[in-house]
């Protein structure tokens, strides 16, 4: 059975720093792709990254584009999003998800599999 989860989240002031991981177990593929998404109270589920093993390409919505950086470590199937510059408006729960077999380059549209969420809270 797959199963994601997510660990890293916290308390930051704005400027700051936290990195999220990802735990993956039960792909049976090496090729697969994890998005992280994020919902804030009241607001739509958001598409902040993602990752494509395949060959390494990622994603990054214009929110968070070169402020946030997605990486794999595919010895421990793991996926981490480090967040710099944090800002009071990326607080919000933020969900890992994965779809395996993925051999594309492109995230793929929808993912089956989610995490439980890890509550990001940025103060201003």
């Amino acid at each position: 059975e797959v199963q994601l989860v997510e660990s890293g989240g916290g308390l930051v002031q704005s400027g700051g720093s936290l990195r999220l991981s990802c735990a993956a177990s039960g792909f049976t593929f090496d090729d697969y792709a994890i998005g992280w998404f994020r919902q804030a109270p009241g607001k739509e589920r958001e598409r902040v990254s993602c990752i494509c093993t395949s060959d390494g390409s990622t994603y990054y919505a214009d929110s968070v584009q070169g402020r946030f950086t997605i990486s794999s470590d595919n010895s421990k199937d793991t996926v981490y999003l480090q967040m710099n510059r944090l800002k009071p408006e990326d607080t919000a729960v933020y969900y890992c998800a994965g779809l395996s077999p993925w051999f594309g380059s492109a995230c793929p549209r929808d993912f089956p599999r989610w995490g439980q969420g890890t509550q990001v809270t940025v103060s201003s």
